[in-house]
């Protein structure tokens, strides 16, 4: 089925990272940004990423995002099959510079649960690549955002628990803990755990057929994403409820264990991923690195696809320094299906001649100093 694309027609900025001000538009459906490193482009994927709901792709602080800890301001304009919506974020006009405003053609709002009706993006950047050499919290945020993206529910789901689960840590290290309590936030982590972890099996299971049966990239690998997680084999054989129970009364009995190592041995916070090669079943920890690269940007857009049919629209793909680690076929490959998605596609690097393929389908910037300037031989190409 095709989607609809969101399209990102104008990008604003004032007093944001390397920008002083940036008014930018955009027309193709693929954007190149290229420039030497340092000159601010994963500053312009990061301003995009703040115009949905969450911390962006960096997941930065408030008061890291401001040029010389300046207040802040983006806004962008978006195109969509409905029409035209304005959406604007930056700093609080209360709050010290740590709480952040969000607008909706005009209109202030709360929060920015209603954002993620209007706008949807999922992203690679270079940290990423190192997602399977690193600590299980890299990849249980990954994960996490995953799941986040469609249900925006998830992340009170895993505050919420490691909120309790602080607490619980806090009265266990005091040492004359209330028994009623700790049963009360128990209660509460073994609640938060089960459902967190619920969503994040459902998510993997979703994607993993898109994985299985659409195969978009012939020249990507196919993948599948396994979790790591004694709650989620358990909901593999029991109810909800009963999970829950288990957890439950386990934490209960760990509390003395858990008092002398300083945290829970249970919990959400447990969760870990892994992603297998399937052709050579194959964990991608012990896959090269251009194969765990190929293997990230299957999953990305898979999780695409995903967002498309929950949402009716195709979301923005924000891939920084996307060609690196790629051979030239699996590049020519991922140039090829970015161009025939319906999904609007920016894309970073540093050498402009990796993008040469997408002479006539891209527009082209060159980043420096704080400004974009059009790359001669791309054009700018009328939107389908």
């Amino acid at each position: 089925m095709a989607f609809p694309a969101l399209r990102l027609t104008r990008l604003m900025l004032r007093d944001f990272r390397s920008y002083a001000a940036l008014d930018a538009r955009f027309s193709g459906r693929v954007v190149v940004i290229a420039g030497e490193n340092g000159v601010g482009k994963t500053n312009l994927l990061e301003a995009i990423s703040l115009l949905g709901p969450g911390r962006g792709l960096r997941g930065a602080r408030m008061g890291e995002l401001g040029r010389d800890g300046l207040p802040w301001a983006a806004s962008g304009r978006f195109e969509t099959a409905l029409g035209p919506f304005d959406i604007g974020t930056g700093t609080a006009s209360e709050g010290g510079g740590e709480r952040r405003a969000w607008m909706l053609d005009g209109v202030a709002k709360k929060s920015s649960t209603e954002l993620a009706e209007r706008v949807a993006a999922v992203w690679l950047t270079p940290q990423m690549d190192r997602l399977f050499q690193e600590g299980a919290s890299g990849r249980r945020r990954f994960l996490d955002r995953l799941v986040w993206a469609l249900e925006p529910a998830h992340a009170r789901e895993v505050a919420a628990h490691d909120h309790a689960m602080a607490s619980r840590n806090r009265v266990l290290a005091q040492g004359r803990a209330d028994p009623g309590w700790l049963d009360a936030l128990e209660e509460q982590m073994a609640r938060r755990a089960v459902a967190a972890v619920a969503a994040r099996r459902g998510l993997a299971r979703r994607l993993n057929t898109v994985l299985a049966e659409q195969r978009p990239l012939g020249a990507f690998p196919a993948a599948r994403l396994d979790l790591l997680c004694p709650i989620a084999a358990a909901l593999e054989d029991s109810p909800a409820l009963a999970v829950e129970e288990g957890l439950r009364a386990r934490l209960a009995q760990q509390r003395r264990r858990d008092a002398a190592a300083g945290g829970a041995a249970e919990g959400a916070h447990r969760t870990d991923m892994t992603m297998v090669h399937l052709e050579k079943n194959q964990p991608a920890a012990l896959c090269s690195t251009g194969e765990q690269k190929a293997l990230l940007i299957a999953t990305v857009l898979a999780h695409a696809s995903l967002i498309a049919e929950a949402r009716g629209f195709a979301p923005l793909l924000l891939l920084d320094e996307v060609a690196a680690h790629l051979d030239q076929r699996r590049r020519e490959a991922l140039f090829a299906a970015l161009a025939a998605l319906p999904a609007q596609s920016f894309l970073t690097g540093t050498d402009v001649g990796v993008f040469a393929p997408l002479q006539g389908v891209a527009e082209g910037f060159s980043a420096a100093s704080g400004r974009l300037e059009t790359i001669a031989g791309f054009g700018v190409p009328e939107p389908a």
